[in-house]
């Protein structure tokens, strides 16, 4: 029986849900996650006598997973474009300043 390792899927999710809070940024780890989980089941679907049920059932819960992140790093960047190409420069660059002065205070 040929193993399922969901461990490197869980880091990369894991790891872009926190990327997520920077402009979305974390889809450039969920994105290769989903795209290793989806590749190893298909691998199952073509020999499935060679993995284990439990292995599957794993792998599954890693890809939906996978997919989850996907999706909130999708939308976060969407937003943070959205929100930087409607605003004025002048005005986050102000607000940015502020929000410096206060934390320097």
């Amino acid at each position: 029986m040929k193993k399922l390792n969901t461990t490197l899927i869980y880091v990369l999710s894991s790891i872009s849900i926190l990327c997520c809070c920077f402009a979305g940024l974390g889809i450039l780890l969920a994105l290769p996650s989903y795209l290793i989980a989806n590749n190893r089941l298909k691998e199952v679907a073509m020999y499935p006598n060679d993995f284990d049920l439990s292995e599957v059932k794993a792998m599954n819960n890693a890809k939906i997973f996978a997919l989850i992140t996907l999706i909130i790093n999708a939308a976060y960047l969407i937003y943070s474009v959205y929100v930087y190409s409607t605003t004025d420069w002048d005005v986050f660059m102000e607000q940015y300043r502020e929000a410096l002065e206060n934390y320097n205070v």
